[in-house]
This record gives C-alpha cells, sequence and structure tokens, in this order.
C-alpha cells in the first residue's frame, strides 16, 4: 500500500497546496489550534515534504524530515503524528509511542486519539484501545472511523453485539463509508448471522463500496452448492486493469473459494495461486531457520526449569498454538463452550512481550543477552502483568484461552512465565494444513504461505520448533490431533477437558451453538456441527501442488 495513514485521517487531511499536490490520504487533518504563535511556514514545508516521501514508500527520507522538525521545535504534535504513522504495520511499538505523544501534546484532538486507539487495537491492547477511541468520539461525536473503530474493538473483545449499533449509527451520518459498510456485516458473521451479513455486503456490492473486499466476505457467509451469480461478477470485477495488487488477490481468492466449493478444483487453484502471486510477498526463509536453530540454542530444559519459578503458577492461562488452519478455532470452541473456560480469541501479548525482550529479532539474534535481561524481578513482573491482561477479559474464569496460532514460536518463554500454563498443541496432516494456509488471504505476518514451496520448507521449521518444545518440557504438552478430533469428537473432547483439569460438560459437544465472536476465517465452520469434508482435504489438488509435497519431504503422508 502506498499510504501509510490510518484510514480515520483519509478524509480530514487539509494542507496548502505545495509545488508538488499531495494526495488527501497522504496528509494528516489539520490540528486543533493551540494557544501561541502558529507553526512556522519552515515546519509546514519540512512536514509536507516529508508526507510526500511517506506516501511514496521512502519512510527513512521521512523520518528524517520529522525528526529536523523536532530538533527546531521540540513537540512539534503533527511530526509526532507523522513518525507514528511510519510505524504502522513495521513497528507498532513505535507507532504507539509517537501517537501517545501526540495526544500527550494536543489531548483535545480527536484524530490523534483515534489513531492511538486504533493502533492499541492492533496490539489486541483492547482497554486503552477503547478508551482513546471513547476519547475521540467524546470530542467529535459524529467521527464515522472512530465509531466503525470502536465497533472494531468490542467485535475484537468478543463483544459483537455492542459493535452492531456503532456501526449502524456510522451507517446513518455516511451511508456510503466504506469501513462502515464492511464493519457492520463483519460484525454480523461474527455473531453468526450469516444471511444478515450477506444482504448488507450485497448492498456494498451494488453500490461499489470496496467491492473485492465486499465479494472475499461475501462468498464466505455461506457453501455453494451450485454455481452463484456471484462468480461470473467476481471474474468480470477481475478484467479490470486498473486493479491493485491488493483487490486483485481479494477478488482471486474469492473466485477460488467459490470455484472450490464446486469442485472445480483445478480452476480454483489456478485463482489462488494468482491471488498469492499479485500480492508479491517475500519471505526470508533462511533467516527464519537462523532464528530457530538459535530458539532451540537458547531455550534448554535447565534454562526454563531454572526460569520458572519466578513467574506466576496460576493455573487459568491456556496457549492454544499450532499452524494457522491446524484447527486451533475448533479447539478453542469445545473448551470455551465449558462454563468454567472463557476463549478470548487470538491476542498478540505474548508476542508483544517477546518483542520487547528481543526474542523474536531476526536480523542477527543474540537470544542470550534478551534472556539475559530477564531477572528475576522482571520475570515475575510480566508474568503478572500478562495474568491481570487475561483477567480483564474473564475475572471469574478457571481457564483463559488464548489461540494465536503463532505462539507455538515461544512455548519456551510460556514455560518460563506460567509453570502451570496449559499448553495444545494443534496438528493436522501437513499437506491438508499448508493447502488451508495457500488458498486465504492470510495477511502479511504469513508472508510465507503464499508460495507452495516456500509454504513447504516453513512447515518443516515449525514442526521443528515444536519438536524442541515438547523435548523439554515434557509432559506438558498436549498434542490434538484434527484427524482424531473429527474421527472421534466426543473422546477427544473429553481428553481436551481432563487435561484443561475440569470436570466433563455435555455443552462441549455443542460448541456450535455458542452465542460469542468468533473473529478468524473459521468463523462459518465452527459453527456446524463436526464434519470429515477436510480430512486429506489436499487429494483434490495433488495434481497442483508437488512443489510443496517435495518441501515437505518426510513429514508429507501421501
Amino acid at each position: 500500500m502506498s499510504n501509510r495513514l490510518p484510514p480515520a485521517w483519509a478524509k480530514h487531511l487539509k494542507t496548502q497546496p505545495s509545488a508538488r499536490a499531495v494526495s488527501p490520504k497522504a496528509a494528516p487533518p489539520k490540528a486543533q489550534p493551540k494557544s501561541g504563535p502558529p507553526r512556522s511556514q519552515a515546519d509546514d514545508m519540512l512536514l509536507r515534504q516529508a508526507l510526500e516521501l511517506q506516501k511514496d514508500q521512502r519512510l527513512p527520507e521521512a523520518e528524517d524530515l520529522c525528526l529536523k522538525v523536532l530538533a527546531r521545535t521540540p513537540n512539534h504534535p503533527l511530526a509526532f503524528y507523522i513518525l507514528g504513522t511510519l510505524g504502522i504495520g513495521y513497528d507498532n511499538e513505535k507507532a504507539l509511542r509517537y501517537f501517545a505523544r501526540a495526544v500527550a501534546e494536543e489531548p483535545r484532538n480527536p484524530y490523534y486519539h483515534l489513531s492511538l486507539g486504533e493502533t492499541y487495537l492492533k496490539l489486541s491492547e483492547f482497554t486503552p484501545a477503547i478508551r482513546h477511541i471513547q476519547q475521540a468520539l467524546a470530542l467529535k461525536p459524529d467521527l464515522v472511523e472512530a465509531l466503525c473503530a470502536l465497533g472494531d474493538a468490542y467485535n475484537s473483545f468478543d463483544k459483537g453485539e455492542m459493535a452492531l449499533p456503532l456501526f449502524e449509527k456510522a451507517l446513518k451520518i455516511e451511508r456510503d463509508h466504506p469501513l462502515a459498510r464492511i464493519g457492520l456485516p463483519r460484525a454480523l458473521t461474527s455473531l453468526g448471522r450469516m444471511d444478515e451479513a450477506a444482504l448488507h455486503l450485497k448492498e456494498a456490492i451494488e453500490r461499489r463500496i470496496a467491492v473485492p473486499a465486499a465479494f472475499n466476505a461475501l462468498v464466505r457467509t455461506r457453501k455453494y452448492t451450485e454455481e452463484p451469480p456471484e462468480l461470473a461478477a467476481i471474474l468480470r470485477e477481475l478484467e479490470d486493469p486498473a486493479r491493485i495488487p491488493e483487490e486483485a488477490a481479494a477478488l482471486h481468492h474469492a473466485a477460488g473459494k467459490v470455484l472450490n466449493d464446486l469442485r472445480r478444483y483445478k480452476e480454483a487453484m489456478d485463482h489462488f495461486k494468482q491471488g498469492n502471486q499479485a500480492r508479491g510477498q517475500n519471505f526470508d526463509l533462511e533467516n527464519y531457520r537462523r532464528w530457530v536453530d538459535a530458539m532451540i540454542e537458547t531455550f534448554t530444559s535447565e534454562l526454563v526449569a531454572s526460569m520458572a519459578a519466578y513467574g506466576n503458577p496460576s493455573e487459568a492461562p491456556v496457549f492454544v498454538v499450532g499452524m494457522p488452519r491446524s484447527g486451533t478455532t475448533l479447539t478453542e470452541q469445545i473448551c470455551a463452550s465449558h462454563p468454567s473456560v472463557h476463549g478470548a480469541g487470538e491476542l498478540s501479548k505474548l508476542a508483544r512481550t517477546a518483542n520487547g525482550l528481543g526474542l523474536k529479532d531476526r536480523t542477527g539474534p543474540d537470544l542470550g543477552k534478551s534472556i539475559a535481561k530477564m531477572t528475576p524481578d522482571l520475570t515475575r513482573t510480566l508474568a503478572d502483568e500478562h495474568l491481570a491482561y487475561l483477567r480483564e477479559r474473564a475475572p471469574d474464569a478457571l481457564r483463559i484461552v488464548d489461540k494465536m496460532p503463532h505462539n507455538f514460536e515461544l512455548v519456551g518463554l510460556v514455560g518460563v512465565l506460567f509453570s502451570n500454563a496449559r499448553i495444545i498443541h494443534c496438528r493436522r496432516d501437513a499437506i491438508d494444513n499448508c493447502i488451508s494456509c495457500f488458498v486465504l488471504q492470510l495477511s502479511e505476518a504469513h508472508s510465507y504461505s503464499g508460495d507452495l514451496q516456500t509454504l513447504g520448507l516453513y512447515y518443516r521449521e515449525y514442526d521443528r520448533l515444536m519438536r524442541h518444545w515438547s523435548k523439554i518440557l515434557p509432559g506438558r504438552i498436549f498434542e490434538n490431533r484434527y484427524e482424531t478430533l473429527i474421527e472421534n469428537q466426543e473422546e477427544q473432547s473429553r481428553r481436551l477437558i481432563e487435561y484443561l483439569g475440569l470436570p466433563w460438560d455435555e455443552a462441549c459437544l455443542r460448541f456450535f451453538d455458542r452465542a460469542a465472536s468468533v473473529n478468524t476465517y473459521s468463523n462459518w465452520q465452527v459453527r456446524q456441527p463436526i464434519y470429515k469434508s477436510s480430512v486429506k482435504r489436499w487429494k483434490n489438488y495433488e495434481s497442483e501442488i508437488q512443489p510443496l509435497i517435495d518441501a515437505l519431504g518426510d513429514l508429507a503422508d501421501t
């Protein structure tokens, strides 16, 4: 994307024209006036240049200009804001710091509060996210982007029913706002109200609002048994040569999903491949291998055992880990159907802690130095903070489930922070698991999934790391095989609940009746009784996926 600014700013940006016009989507809103002298003309000129550089993805140069302004005019809020935008998606912690400084300088600017709240939301810090977005609305009640951001926050906080009126209010203010048009059906989908969501998405398409995203969401509200008119419409949209890569990818994946439902597998795979190619993502596999080597070398059984005494002994945390699409959502839903268990969804708190310690730095990992930072006091503090973060979601639950799949990378850190945490590792047939990742438009964080060979080699690294964790934490990790769960739902569900240390409850067999929000690609599947059609699904694509099978090697069960 060329525009790195939060969508909340797009229509509120007002800067004086310069020699080169600035896109209204690449400039910040006019700041709320403060007492004292106005900004200098030189500062304005430098900041306009920084915005143009930012739009062109020349981020280091844009940063240099903002720092130059701050050297001339310390605590310049607009310079802080632009610096915050430079971190979005690359370094959200950096974005958080700069947006917070902008808010401190101009606490009555609703847009600064909104950007800070949206950044907290990216980091799964829901309480401060909601607080700052609410403050933005207190200052400007008709701010559509803030209404939508608060709706997204409630949706992510497992309160989809509180999100709906916010999106509805946003649409009354601005009928065709894309955030509201897509946000309302997303909230309905998370609550399992698929038919209502589909109606809103069809209306968005008719009104030409966020068409690729709307089609991609629409085709996931149901399973198709006969060719729908949407397929021809999606294919027509793909004929538009002006489509940007993200839009083309969304449309290709939407077409692939429909064709897969119709069992036209070769056509479906062609679209999935084109969708992944359109995004042009690259993944540095060698760098990742070196990082896995460093994690295995650093986190020994002796180290984890020696440090665990300083963590928190609570039994409340449960971490469901594994590759994406390995059954993590299904596993969480079964567990969370128990009256003593709360399903918190995918939380980034553990990754954020690891980032702060330097454990996820893959540029030249010296993980020994990162671990050396973890004094007994710091270890205890981090564990207590994490537990308090979980308790915000469910103060009285005996178990609280974090189902962020990629926490498989950080199982050693879990062992240090929580000596009594439960760790459920979801495993699935390697080829099925990889294909399920490949056919979805996963986020940039999963750039390994866009190429079949890279995906297979990445899976081998995941497998290597999980085998290490099982070795250094013997008996601590419950391996939940997807195929075993599908074959004998009750028996495996009983094992899961027993592992959690809880008495059996029949509600766990009717996980699909839960009313809570589900905000992953699995939100349709987990509202159905267990079905077996996903087992050995890869056979449908066998002639198209040889690079994946070759890369998986002995992990491919052919």
